[in-house]
């Protein structure tokens, strides 16, 4: 099965609010093994625009530390797979702890 995982990054690392990062890790799976990873530039932020850029890039699970209530609704309305409350590190780990299952996650560390 293939799966597109997109997390925000700032300096290579987790953004904590992922309206506010430099560029998107898209990370490609298949059959729960990492494929591809690329990184885009994140377009300038705009409320709304990020969860329907990111679901035309064929993402299907977005990893963040904190996001609005109302991208969190765009997401799921485009059945796109929210995670939020992640503390942090890079892409690769972070995706590496989802695929085992012990992704860590808690508050949304957005507060809007």
């Amino acid at each position: 099965m293939k799966k597109t995982i997109a997390i925000p990054t700032i300096n290579g690392q987790l953004c904590p609010h992922f309206g506010h990062c430099e560029k998107f890790a898209l990370i490609q799976l298949e059959d729960n093994s990492v494929v591809s990873t690329d990184y885009i530039t994140s377009p300038p932020h705009q409320p709304g625009l990020l969860p329907e850029f990111l679901a035309q890039k064929g993402v299907n699970v977005i990893i963040a530390g904190g996001m609005g209530t109302r991208a969190q609704e765009i997401f799921t309305n485009h059945n796109i797979e929210v995670k939020i409350g992640v503390a942090g590190g890079s892409p690769e780990d972070v995706v590496q702890t989802y695929l085992t299952g012990e992704l860590a996650t808690g508050s949304n560390l957005c507060d809007h």
